[in-house]
């Protein structure tokens, strides 16, 4: 198949580049001029320069292909501005998968995030991890990148509603190789191993390996039923933040932070930092929208596309050595801390 991508150079997309290149795929990756290009080292694709924001560019761009897989996202928890980020994940979407349908793809993924459904539940104590029907509505998404990604989810839907093969997938918490930037749950990795973590709040993440993530893509095109959303997830990856640090320490040999910081007093340092960044201009340690996500265990059951799709589940372990083991490599953890 041919095969576009958008959004090839970040975390999800090189690993779903590579992963298609691996079955015989060819793909045309769009990518900026300026694009960090560090993981989609090693992997042949054609590149075409252009962006979302251009209707007829992405037209153009997407004749020919069989399939398109929309990734590309503006994933930021503070900006000054979020006038970009609704450009970028709304209006972009709308444009890209428009266009995918115009040009006659026959598969279009669209990668939305567990952010879209709706919250786990807590039923004596316990919290239960939801799937793709918890009913869930706008009112529930509480920070910019949730409202953008619900608004651009609803473009997908709508589409499909009109025929369009749209398949819609949400991952979870990935965690792996080739986290350039690193994103925020890579960011967890990166400060851990540097112990710049002398603190945790009570939360917890489905962690799920990056690969399986991008495996997902690739089934959801050949067996996802159109206009489903599809949890990539993992079935045993339902920590909470003490549980994942530990892990860490298991395999890193660096020791765990043992302090709790209260869910009330992070809300006031975030509070704190969010008026400082707006003099400074500079993003804060502790956004706001991310302390109020913390608040609640992010726990998820993939069940659906493990059963539909044969979803990989790559213990959790594994995704996490995996991600230690490249950051260690590629320079992101300082060689004078060690276990």
């Amino acid at each position: 198949m041919i095969c576009f991508v958008t959004g090839a150079s970040g975390f999800i997309g090189a690993n779903l580049v590579h992963e298609l290149v691996a079955r015989g795929h060819r793909v045309k990756a769009l990518l900026r001029p300026t694009t960090d290009l560090r993981g989609l080292a090693g992997v042949e694709y054609e590149r075409i320069e252009g962006d979302v924001s251009d209707r007829a560019f992405c037209l153009s761009a997407l004749r020919g292909c069989d399939w398109c897989f929309h990734v590309a996202a503006s994933y930021h928890l503070w900006l000054r501005n979020y006038a970009p980020m609704y450009a970028a994940n709304v209006a972009g979407t709308r444009h890209v998968l428009e266009a995918a349908m115009q040009a006659g793809c026959s598969r279009i993924v669209y990668t939305s995030t567990v952010g879209c459904i709706g919250l786990p539940r807590v039923v004596n104590g316990a919290v239960t991890p939801t799937d793709e029907s918890t009913l869930v509505s706008a009112s529930q998404m509480t920070n910019h990148y949730k409202k953008s990604k619900w608004q651009a989810e609803q473009i997908a839907r709508g589409l499909a509603g009109r025929g369009a093969p749209i398949i819609i997938v949400n991952p979870s918490a990935p965690v792996g190789p080739r986290d350039v930037k690193p994103t925020p749950t890579g960011q967890v990795v990166v400060d851990f191993l540097n112990r710049r973590l002398p603190a945790y709040l009570d939360t917890g993440l489905n962690w799920v390996h990056v690969r399986d993530v991008a495996v997902g893509h690739i089934l959801a095109a050949e067996k996802g039923r159109v206009g489903q959303r599809y949890i990539l997830g993992n079935a045993q990856g339902n920590w909470t933040m003490q549980q994942t640090l530990g892990v860490l320490q298991e395999i890193t040999g660096v020791p765990a932070p043992r302090m709790r910081v209260p869910y009330g007093v992070a809300l006031l340092a975030a509070y704190a930092n969010e008026v400082v960044a707006r003099l400074t201009g500079l993003p804060p340690k502790a956004p706001l929208a991310g302390v109020r996500m913390a608040k609640y265990k992010m726990f998820f059951n993939p069940a659906k596309a493990i059963r539909e799709l044969g979803l990989p589940q790559t213990p959790p372990q594994t995704a996490l050595a995996d991600a230690v083991a490249w950051f260690r490599t590629h320079g992101y953890a300082d060689p004078g801390i060690a276990g």
